[in-house]
């Protein structure tokens, strides 16, 4: 599947359905991200536009609409990843490693873990 692109706000909206564990309806979202002060209406054009992208399906039951996520969290995160290290590190993931950890104190589990991570990877 092509990971298709997603703003900030839909973004918002996608982290509720991966959250949930049953499909959403809109009155669903809004309490989840009534924070932000976002209309009904507002939500539900967001819903539109990641169904019209493939990254939600919308199943009509009764008067309510019930969505939920095709695209996962794990893909999104993984093309958003690709294309970071794409754009800004010239498609070297040691760099990005690199800024990653050049200002931060790793704990010895945090090191432990990259080392299976990477042992993982290597074979």
């Amino acid at each position: 599947m092509k990971v298709p692109h997603i703003g900030e706000a839909e973004l918002a909206v996608m982290q509720v359905l991966w959250q949930a564990d049953a499909p959403q309806t809109t009155a669903d979202i809004n309490r989840a991200v009534e924070a932000r002060g976002w209309k009904r209406t507002t939500i539900s054009t967001f819903l539109t536009r990641l169904a019209e992208k493939g990254a939600v399906t919308c199943e009509k039951r009764g008067a309510q609409y019930y969505y939920t996520p095709v695209l996962t969290a794990e893909e999104y995160r993984r093309a958003q990843t690709g294309a970071l290290v794409h754009s800004l590190f010239h498609g070297s993931v040691t760099a990005l490693a690199a800024t990653l950890f050049e200002d931060t104190t790793l704990s010895e589990k945090d090191i432990r873990e990259l080392r299976e991570i990477l042992e993982r990877s290597a074979r």
